[in-house]
Parts: structure tokens; sequence; C-alpha cells
């Protein structure tokens, strides 16, 4: 417990609490092979259909305000940590904003800097869905954390990540940019983030974070210690599956709807390519 930092540890404490008082209801999962999509993992939802994977019309906002067995620590008086009330893996972070900013808005300083005090402490997968279309429940801004023990692979695709950071494997064939980190600590870490974020939506297309109102398109990010991804999306569902960033890291979840089938026949990466901007 102690190799995932100070949140990681306290999202921990606080989920067994969360689950024990019914705050906390974790997703019950199955491993789900099938062949030739290694190595992607994919898993079959058990437990019943979520109320934030059903494609329903508009709910209320859970984050305004919060549930307050949910809540890991506040972060100042602009960010807090909140446990995600359906968990796939135990100790699943939000980083969410304590007053309302739009999810489909541009990412700001705050939300960097506050990612990065958390990153410092506690190493994992960050992962954001932009909007909708990109695999967002909700509309409620909010950062999401995978936290990871200590040498411990940060995701499915993380060995073929390095490898084209190394430039030994081809670029897969939708629209994404993709840069090394160099930066762990402190403000370093958040400017560098902020001005990857922005070197990326501005080489796909998706406009410029200090002038335009919103990004021009749908897109995901993707963060480890050590690379930064930014995939540009044109929607969030195909062969009945919901696509949103864990795709791109190698994490595909088979719901009642999704076809099995297709997946067997395709491959992921037809998947993914369905649902991501053409190059």
């Amino acid at each position: 417990m102690a190799g995932l930092g100070r949140y990681g540890t306290a999202a921990l404490q606080c989920s067994a609490i969360a689950e024990a008082n019914g705050a906390l209801v974790p997703l019950q999962t199955a491993l789900e092979p099938i062949e030739g999509c290694a190595p992607f993992v994919l898993r079959r939802l058990v437990s019943a259909t979520p109320k934030h994977l059903r494609r329903e019309g508009p709910k209320p906002n859970p984050f305004l305000p919060w549930d307050q067995r949910l809540e890991v620590e506040r972060l100042g008086s602009s960010h807090l940590l909140l446990l995600n009330k359906f968990p796939v893996q135990r100790g699943h972070l939000l980083l969410i904003t304590q007053q309302w900013r739009p999810q489909s808005g541009w990412l700001e300083t705050s939300d960097w800097q506050q990612l990065a005090l958390v990153d410092a402490e506690t190493p994992g997968l960050w992962f954001f869905n932009s909007c909708a279309e990109a695999g967002a429940s909700q509309p409620h801004r909010h950062l999401q954390l995978l936290p990871r023990q200590p040498n411990e692979t940060s995701c499915p695709l993380d060995a073929a990540i390095a490898a084209q950071l190394a430039g030994h494997e081809e670029p897969w064939p939708w629209r994404y940019q993709l840069s090394r980190r160099t930066q762990r600590d402190g403000s370093r870490a958040a400017e560098e983030l902020k001005e990857l974020y922005q070197q990326h939506a501005a080489r796909l297309d998706l406009g410029d974070a200090n002038t335009g109102e919103r990004p021009l398109a749908p897109y995901n990010l993707l963060i480890s210690p050590d690379w930064f991804m930014t995939v540009a999306r044109i929607k969030e569902h195909a062969a009945g599956f919901s696509v949103n960033a864990l795709g791109f890291a190698g994490y595909l979840l088979l719901t009642e709807g999704s076809d099995a089938s297709w997946l067997r026949s395709n491959g992921p990466l037809a998947l993914l390519r369905s649902v991501a901007m053409a190059p």
C-alpha cells in the first residue's frame, strides 16, 4: 500500500470506509480472453451497467455537491481528490474542480498545477475525456488517476508507446501526438504538462488554448510518469463498445451491448481507428 504514495494510500483507506457505508460501488468484472487482441486487456462487466455507462438523457451533477463520503483530500480552494463511485480498480481517483468548470473547456493552469502536485506523490496513469464524444460521463471538469506501484507498468500499451518514442515502432493509424516527459516535480512539471498539452492541441488542429473559447474537436489525454499522449476523436461508440481514453491505453470493457464477435474478427486497433480522427 505504501508504494502507491500518499494519495494512493489515502484512496485505499477511504475506499474501505466508503464501501462499508455504501457510498462506493465497485464494479465486478472478469477477464475476457479474445484471441488476437493482446496486449489489450479486455474485461467483461459482470455487475449491472452503472448509470454513467447508460446512454440516457441529462443527469444531475454528482460533483456539486460532491459526496463527502468519497472525498479523499481537498487541494487548496480550487480542486479536490474524490473516489470514483463506480471503480473497476480500487483507489481510482478523480481530480475535480471544487467550483463549476466545464469538461469541454480548455484545461487551465490550476488543473496542471494540482495534477503535478498529486503526480509527484502518487504516480500512475492519468486520463481525461474532453466531452461526451470522447467518453466523458459528466460535464463537470474531472481528470482521472489510476495509481500504480513502483515499477508497475502504467498500461497494456506502455511497451508499444516506449517503442514509438524510441523510434522502433510505426505510428498507429489515427490522429494523435505523443511526447516524452522530462519533469516530475514542482512547478517545472506543471509547466511542462501545460506546454505539451498546448503543443499537441495546436498540432492536432484542436485550436489555441490561449485564445479559443473551447477545443474544436473531442480528444483524450493519457499521461504516465514517462509520456504524454493526446488523441483526437470523432465519436464515442463503435461495435457496441463505449471507448474513452483508456481504450488508447489498451483497456477495453465489454458490456451487454458489445459485439465481441466483431472485435474478434477486426481487432482492437480497428475499433480505436473507427472512433478516432483519421491521420
